[in-house]
């Protein structure tokens, strides 16, 4: 399979992404600001490209793993770069982008998804096994390492001690890891939908296959890379409307999750429902599940201070947000009434983000 197989474009935008870096000037002022910002939408829709002829080749639910944990992986270097230069608020990073991600996989990605398929094809369907052993261990996740914090003595304030940090983020892996061989070796048939329209066809080559994992790196790094660097235009322009710092996080993790959202968009309007689960839910888990080790450790080798704790109206968005896509997923069929409600759970989360 040669070069050309693949979009020149494809491979033209994750390069002038990386470059655009450093042309200090873009970053200037909000009209230069243009130009990174349709690189990086450029770049984020060239990824999801890269990442479906993996997918392509691999077969699920490997291909939906490999962009979700390349994403998390990004994700998690960002949080702790940020983290080590400091600064007000640094103590919370990881919670305000682990809630956002969390937040926005749940409501946001899946319920566009459930709303576009359910348009479209009135009823879709999906192995129920797959979705109940996600959203089990999500569930677990969450409450250890967002709500817990809140209740626990041995420190004051929303936040663990070092020791309780160390044990919850091992427990954190081991779930996260019994999860991923459940989902890739003893019930891998949970996560593999029957329907035969989502039977592909001939599988790309080991060149097309290379490269597009090359790009997809390149691709994902440059989208965190211009996301970081267009955060501060991004936090000056909530600051001159007035809404919380809080909003920021947000809208840089809407950048990052762009690619799985995207895709999982996309393989909904085909009807492959299964696919677009596999990577909305393995995202989310992802994000939290080894997010929160990764900074927890770090935080404990460079001595720094993690608040997790939610606070209150969090605390309830995130309950309700898992009590309601649990009910959504809970008959393997879904309809657009469920990505209607979840949509609203979304609306209301951006809502009370900007006007706390």
């Amino acid at each position: 399979m040669s070069m050309k197989s693949i979009p020149f474009w494809t491979m033209i935008v994750p390069l002038a992404a990386l470059s655009a870096l450093m042309v200090t000037p873009l970053f200037g002022s909000p009209l230069l600001t243009l130009i990174p910002g349709a690189l990086l939408i450029a770049t984020v829709i060239a990824s999801v490209h890269h990442a479906e002829v993996i997918a392509h080749r691999t077969g699920e639910p490997y291909g939906t793993i490999i962009l979700a944990v390349a994403v998390t992986v990004i994700e998690v270097s960002l949080i702790l770069s940020l983290m080590l230069v400091g600064g007000p608020g640094s103590e919370v990073l990881a919670r305000d982008t682990v809630f956002a991600a969390v937040m926005i996989i749940l409501t946001g990605i899946i319920g566009l998804c459930l709303l576009i398929g359910g348009y479209r094809h009135r009823e879709q369907r999906f192995v129920l096994q797959g979705a109940n052993a996600a959203l089990i261990t999500l569930t677990a996740i969450t409450a250890l390492t967002l709500i817990l914090p809140n209740y626990t003595t041995t420190v004051p304030g929303p936040a663990y001690s070092r020791t309780q940090l160390v044990f919850v983020a091992i427990v954190s892996l081991v779930l996260y890891g019994t999860f991923l061989a459940v989902q890739t070796v003893r019930h891998r048939d949970y996560f593999l939908s029957d329907d035969a329209a989502e039977t592909h066809a001939a599988s790309p080559g080991n060149t097309k296959v290379v490269l597009s994992l090359f790009f997809l790196l390149v691709g994902l790094t440059a989208v965190v890379l211009l996301a970081k660097k267009l955060s501060p235009t991004i936090e000056s322009g909530v600051e001159n409307l007035g809404a919380p710092k809080s909003l920021v996080g947000v809208i840089v993790a809407t950048v990052i999750l762009l690619p799985e959202g995207l895709a999982a968009v996309k393989a909904a309007r085909k009807n492959h429902l299964q696919t677009s689960l596999n990577l909305a839910l393995g995202s989310a888990l992802a994000s939290i599940g080894l997010t929160i080790p990764a900074v927890a450790f770090a935080s404990i080798a460079a001595g720094l201070d993690v608040t997790l704790g939610l606070d209150g109206k969090s605390m309830i968005l995130l309950v309700l947000s898992l009590f309601t896509v649990t009910l959504s997923l809970g008959t393997g069929r879904t309809t657009i009434l469920q990505g209607t409600v979840l949509l609203v759970l979304f609306a209301v989360y951006l809502f009370t983000t900007i006007f706390p």
